[in-house]
């Protein structure tokens, strides 16, 4: 057998056809966890083996660094060491600082290390504030801009048809500083990284020695992600090919989720016009994760029409968990829940490096980072500062404490959550979010977080701003250990690419997944495909968890997102907090909707854990009630924390009448996890069990 043939060896059909299928123009669909990157990497090793293509006129270019990295360490191990392995903009680069001395002479213009610098003297120029969080925003705008080919000139009315929306500004006002910028980047002769994009195009499209020596150089073209291309990668990409066709390009459209960046499924979906006599090749074997995951996948990316553009998986490794699916009262309990469950599976063995909790945005990572450092959970954050560690809120923390001691001598004329939103009033922030997403967005989410943390006190007496303080900087100081090889904190656009054992996809409610200001189709669509993504990050134990209410107490009615309609039944938004589980094979079980104990009727899930209706009484014995309180109050006080962190009202209430009489049932009352079933359990057991001595027959 030749090594050529032994490189084969190793492969599926599918991806053993991708591999042998050399000359031409090839399109490559392949779906989550199908090793893709194995299949292209042995493509183009088998063309070195057998002498069809020449190593350095081999060019794959991917999107990020880490990528480009993994796949030049494959390609040496699989003896092609000579082809080259970049990202587009390493390539842009690359051939800008060769040929700009040639073509225009003089060194290519230095390399920005950042956008704010100049675009802060623009936005001053044309009369806009410099927030951080808007000048973040309007470089975002600027990006999208200049990769989609959109000219200051024409920014108003393309950006109008796009429809582009950026808080804090208008499309005519960002125009002005989209000009301003150009402008004074040019001033100070420095160049951004979209720049290099625009420069390779331009030196490619202004000389023609300069495409020749390109072409020469390089013959065969891969190209992954290719779902994630912007127009303007996809120009510099026609100008490396010339007139030739030897491209593969490899993706899957059910996982684009950057069209706010310029993204578009158009060019995948549209390969084969652009290349009459394209091949398709489909792999969708997924040897990443368990039936029950891939099921559930399927589920979701056949519920819409789209999915014919994609490939249906097909799973290879051996069945494993359900799929857990679970409602909670609020979004304190989900988190200890979720707390609770990953300390469950780290005593069983399971690394906590091989876990991690994704959210959608950051904002949602507050809880869980109380959460696990209550259980003593070592974490690390992914793509984002710790929550205390923003800049928003170290500022914000600031403020509250200067006025906590500025006032610390006169009442309160005001509730501490008004108290609250009037100090961080003068931080500009507001009661409502400000429209559209973006770093503005994540600004008022993560102050709005602050303001959850006082609405949770505020269940529980009537705090001041000084122990409002107080519990933040306690939050602030349990999170503060080392950390090594923790959980992973992440949101879903920033787990893309990578995957875990376990996986908790978390906070998936109506209002965050899809996002509350995903209000066109085409933006919910790209929702359904980031939940698509965050669901195929799991090799195993899958997760999703939301909360009928923001707050401990709260008159919640969110239910789980809409993408699990056709996995949760009935398919409205009102499911146990019990939960469900996903079964494999296509098939669900029915969720088991409680009912009040008194009336008969279905229960929403902010009162499942109650077991009853608002209107209907109470059922359990006031004085043990009373009792479980007073006991909180004391554990409360022992241990410096709010009452909620002990306990909520709604599982005390839940306790009191379900009057579990061992540790079997103290772990299934909603809200009593592992973690504080260890810690209050036996304590728990003997004022329950006082209760039942006392109404026990003599």
């Amino acid at each position: 057998m030749s090594a050529a043939d032994r490189l084969l060896d190793a492969l599926d059909p599918e991806q053993r056809e991708v591999a042998t299928s050399l000359t031409g123009p090839l399109c490559v669909v392949a779906g989550a966890g199908t090793g893709k990157t194995r299949a292209i990497t042995h493509r183009i090793a088998y063309g070195v083996a057998t002498q069809t293509y020449v190593p350095h006129q081999v060019l794959a270019v991917t999107f990020t660094a880490r990528a480009a990295g993994e796949m030049r360490s494959r390609l040496a191990a699989l003896g092609a060491d000579g082809a080259q392995a970049r990202t587009f903009h390493s390539a842009a680069l690359r051939q800008a600082r060769y040929f700009w001395p040639k073509v225009y002479g003089g060194e290519l213009p230095e390399l920005a290390v950042s956008k704010l610098p100049f675009l802060g003297e623009a936005a001053r120029s044309c009369g806009l504030p410099t927030s951080q969080g808007l000048l973040r925003d309007v470089a975002g705008e600027i990006e999208w801009a200049k990769v989609s080919n959109v000219r200051p000139d024409d920014y108003v009315r393309l950006a109008g048809a796009a429809g582009r929306v950026v808080a804090g500004t208008d499309p005519a006002t960002l125009a002005q500083v989209f000009a301003a910028y150009e402008q004074v980047k040019r001033d100070r002769g420095r160049l951004d990284m979209e720049d290099l994009l625009l420069v390779a195009v331009a030196l490619l499209d202004e000389d023609d020695r300069v495409a020749e020596l390109v072409r020469k150089q390089y013959r065969w073209f891969v190209v992954d992600e290719y779902q994630d291309v912007s127009p303007v990668q996809v120009a510099l990409l026609q100008r490396w090919l010339g007139n030739r066709d030897d491209i593969c390009v490899v993706g899957d459209p059910w996982q684009t989720i950057y069209t706010f960046a310029g993204a578009s499924t158009a060019h995948l979906a549209g390969f084969g016009k652009r290349f009459v006599g394209a091949r398709r090749l489909e792999l969708v074997r997924n040897y990443r994760s368990t039936p029950q995951v891939v099921t559930l996948a399927n589920t979701i990316s056949g519920a819409t029409g789209a999915a014919s553009q994609g490939v249906v998986l097909r799973a290879e490794q051996l069945p494993g968990p359900e799929v857990l699916l679970r409602g909670h009262d609020d979004e304190v309990a989900e988190a200890d829940w979720v707390a609770a469950e990953l300390q469950r599976r780290h005593r069983a063995g399971v690394p906590l490096s091989e876990m991690a909790v994704l959210v959608r945005i950051n904002a949602q990572t507050r809880a869980y980072e109380d959460a696990f450092s209550s259980a003593g959970l070592a974490y690390t954050m992914r793509g984002a500062d710790r929550f205390f560690e923003r800049p928003e809120v170290r500022q914000a923390i600031t403020l509250l404490r200067g006025q906590a001691r500025a006032g610390a001598d006169e009442p309160a004329d005001q509730g501490l959550v008004d108290q609250t939103l009037a100090v961080l009033g003068s931080m500009n922030q507001t009661r409502e979010p400000p429209a559209g997403a973006g770093s503005q967005r994540d600004r008022w989410e993560s102050l709005h977080a602050l303001v959850t943390v006082a609405e949770e006190m505020a269940t529980t007496g009537a705090p001041d701003l000084a122990q409002l303080v107080a519990e933040l900087d306690r939050r602030a100081h349990v999170q503060d250990a080392p950390v090594a090889g923790g959980v992973t904190i992440s949101t879903l656009h920033s787990a893309k690419g990578l995957e875990w054992t376990v996986v908790a996809l978390a906070g998936m409610h109506e209002g965050a997944m899809p996002i509350v200001h995903a209000d066109t189709p085409a933006a919910v669509e790209e929702e359904r495909r980031l939940f698509y993504v965050g669901v195929t990050r799991a090799r195993r134990d899958l997760l999703v968890t939301w909360a009928a209410s923001r707050t401990p107490g709260g008159r919640g009615s969110r239910g789980p997102t809409r993408f699990l309609d056709g996995v949760i039944d009935p398919p409205g938004r009102a499911v146990s907090g019990a939960g469900r589980r996903a079964r494999s094979g296509g098939r669900s079980r029915t969720a088991s909707v409680r009912r009040c104990r008194v009336c008969d009727q279905p229960l929403t899930s902010a009162r499942a854990s109650i077991g009853r209706c608002d209107s209907c009484p109470p059922t359990y014995d006031e004085s043990l009630f009373e009792r479980l309180r007073a006991w909180r109050r004391d554990q409360a006080a022992e241990q410096k924390v709010p009452a909620y962190c002990v306990l909520t009202d709604a599982t005390l209430v839940a306790l009191a009448e379900e009057l579990p009489s061992d540790t079997a049932g103290l772990a299934r009352i909603p809200g009593v996890g592992s973690v504080k079933l260890a810690r209050y359990g036996g304590e728990l057991l003997d004022l329950l069990g006082d209760r039942a001595d006392n109404a026990a027959p003599h």
